[in-house]
């Protein structure tokens, strides 16, 4: 493996790590308000598949998707103001932590509904196909949204119409606090692509070299002119589904055998092992990782908030009396 893309796939899960937990000190001081929906446990899933993406692509996100905007290039300063709702944030401070988007990098949002990345992407890749280019979009979605209507018409339409989209199921295995089999009567989300005769696979999402491969794999299919594919990524979050989510519907035991499998200490053992990095690029990378985050909450902190906050929400007509109205 080149030691270059080693070093980047731990700087990104160790970065997105730190992110996450001064997000959650930033919550508890009130900075952050409304709802906040951590990724700790799933990097190897956003870090592995995002580095196979091509700059491209676009990339369509559920709410939980801070880590992916960070791997896709959006500066980590406005992510940061975006959840404190401030003005230099990626959505002018207005979507705060469920609404990230940055069009530059063709990230096209994180979506708070449950199921709604899926007509979002298909539209996408609807005006790619449309374009003849080359590139692909990549539609995240959780277990839960594999019951959603959307979904089902979501791969209907890719399959009819052989569009260039990747789903990639990041399968954490709780529904907010439902566990997967007594919400689904089918657990491997993979195999529902077969009703539509989609390419599936399943990978393990706490390996972030294995969901590299297979999303590398999938993207060439797709490329290549061959039509959709699903990738159903099993992975585990370690908190809550947010911070109102204390998490009591799982057993201790369970939450430590999974905790086991940290994605982000499995991948730096194997690198230690393999000398795809020293023990030095480890300490550079996580110190960085640690100035870089005090630097972007710094920054938030001295952002403004946005000068109208009825902005974009509210437009003026005439009514039908001629007069101004809002």
């Amino acid at each position: 493996m080149q030691r270059s893309l080693a070093k980047q796939f731990l700087a990104d899960m160790v970065l997105a790590r730190r992110f996450e937990e001064a997000a959650a000190e930033q919550y508890t001081l009130g900075k952050i308000g409304g709802f906040l929906h951590l990724y700790p446990g799933e990097e190897a899933v956003a870090v592995g598949s995002l580095r196979a993406a091509e700059p491209g692509d676009y990339v369509v996100t559920t709410y939980r998707e801070h880590v992916h905007a960070l791997v896709r290039g959006t500066p980590m300063q406005v992510v940061m103001a975006e959840l404190f709702g401030r003005r230099d944030g990626c959505s002018g401070g207005y979507g705060g932590s469920m609404h990230l988007f940055d069009r530059e990098r063709r990230f096209l949002g994180g979506y708070a509904i449950v199921g709604e990345t899926f007509p979002i992407a298909i539209g996408a890749a609807y005006w790619v196909a449309m374009t003849s280019s080359p590139d692909c979009v990549l539609c995240y979605f959780g277990d839960g949204a594999a019951n959603q209507g959307t979904f089902h018409e979501a791969l209907n339409m890719a399959a009819l119409w052989r569009l260039p989209v990747l789903f990639i199921c990041e399968n954490n295995h709780y529904q907010i606090g439902t566990e997967i089999h007594r919400h689904s009567a089918v657990v491997e989300v993979y195999k529902r692509a077969c009703a539509y005769e989609i390419e599936a696979r399943r990978v393990d999402g706490m390996d972030v070299l294995a969901v590299h491969h297979a999303t590398t794999e999938a993207l060439r299919h797709i490329r290549e002119g061959r039509g959709p594919y699903l990738l159903e990524c099993d992975t585990y979050r370690f908190r809550g589904h947010s911070m109102a989510d204390g998490g009591a519907y799982r057993s201790a035991t369970e939450v430590a055998e999974l905790r086991a499998r940290d994605p982000i200490e499995m991948f730096k053992s194997t690198a230690l092992a393999e000398a795809w990095v020293s023990a030095e690029d480890v300490a550079e990378i996580e110190a960085r990782a640690d100035a870089e985050i005090e630097a972007a909450v710094a920054f938030a902190d001295r952002s403004p908030p946005p000068k109208e906050l009825d902005r974009d929400v509210y437009t003026r007509s005439l009514d039908l009396y001629g007069g101004a109205t809002a």
